[in-house]
């Protein structure tokens, strides 16, 4: 047998993490350009995406219908070498095709947060109704999801370019003759070369230029400009309701308002298996009952005093006219 060489080095720890620590960069990470949606949850990364695929998929289909993957096509046998070149290259294109599904998770960069990129689909207008649906039903769908933001647009963040991706971004919503409220809502994951003043004062500069007209509105505005920077990417997507949907918080939006809790336990129909009355009619009836009191005329003290002093005069004449008859009745 062979013993080791007590001199040879072995390796340390802290190289196994190095090698562990190290990803392959690609089409499997978040890269600018991309579109599709953030979603965060509670350290159960799995599934979260196994969740999102299921609510993804069921909105989805309301509205673009079910996912169609285009099919091999069996040609006929082709004779010249021209008709095989084309039939591989329309191989090759339909594998292409089927690789890209609607719905694609990604490795986002940061903990806890899962990058879904999309494929022909608008992600604002989806998002946008799969929060208004769960606000009206207030059922819950989901666990692991806190919020679920779109990503309508990403590029490199880099001040540089930052401004001039925005100024042709956000024409649609913000350039004249259209105008709007606005604020601004900034988060940054993993990146410490970015200013967050910079980013909002550079933003909102952009919007101003856009059209002069356009406002901040921090308590109820009609749009909101979500920025997700995540590294070396800057996420962008413009929304509505945000104030409305819990800022887009899946388990938030489905929670019961103060109001609706209030009206569901105060007000209850009345049953008709056991005639109890609700407490609507016991109000009325409570109402009812003081406006006929105050409609009586209250008595003085000295009227009463005189009805309470007759009455106990009569009563004690009853009491001897009975007691002289029984005296008369033993004689």
């Amino acid at each position: 047998m062979t013993t080791a060489d007590p001199k040879a080095k072995r390796k340390t720890k802290s190289s196994y993490l190095r090698h562990a620590a190290k990803k392959p960069r690609g089409h499997r990470e978040l890269d600018a350009g991309m579109q599709g949606l953030l979603i965060t949850c509670n350290m159960n990364e799995r599934k979260c995406t196994a969740e999102a695929y299921s609510l993804l998929n069921e909105y989805a289909d309301q509205l673009y219908g079910p996912e169609k993957f285009v099919e091999e096509s069996n040609s006929e046998n082709e004779d010249d070498v021209e008709a095989a070149l084309k039939k591989e290259v329309k191989q090759i294109n339909v594998s292409t095709q089927k690789q890209l599904c609607r719905f694609q998770a990604l490795d986002s960069g940061a903990n806890n947060v899962v990058f879904i990129k999309t494929h022909n689909i608008e992600p604002d207008k989806l998002v946008h109704h799969i929060l208004k649906d769960l606000h009206t039903t207030k059922k819950k769908k989901t666990r692991a999801i806190l919020r679920m933001l779109p990503v309508s647009g990403s590029c490199k963040a880099f001040m540089e370019e930052i401004p001039k991706y925005f100024e042709t971004f956000l024409e649609p919503w913000f350039k004249v003759p259209k105008k709007a409220t606005f604020q601004i809502v900034y988060k940054a994951r993993n990146n410490n070369h970015m200013s967050r003043d910079d980013v909002i004062k550079a933003l909102a500069g952009v919007v101003v230029n856009l059209n002069a007209e356009n406002k901040v509105d921090l308590r109820n505005p009609e749009y909101t400009i979500i920025v997700e920077i995540i590294k070396g990417v800057c996420c962008v997507s413009v929304v509505r309701d945000y104030i409305l949907f819990r800022k887009y918080n899946l388990q938030e939006v489905t929670k019961m308002d103060n109001e609706e809790k209030l009206k569901k336990n105060t007000c209850f129909p009345p049953s008709k298996i056991d005639g109890s009355i609700g407490s609507e009619e016991r109000l009325e009836e409570k109402d009812s009952t003081k406006k006929a009191e105050q409609a009586e005329p209250p008595a003085t003290g000295a009227q009463d005093a005189f009805q309470t002093q007759e009455s106990t005069e009569q009563g004690a004449e009853k009491e001897t006219n009975v007691y002289r008859e029984s005296k008369q009745s033993e004689s």
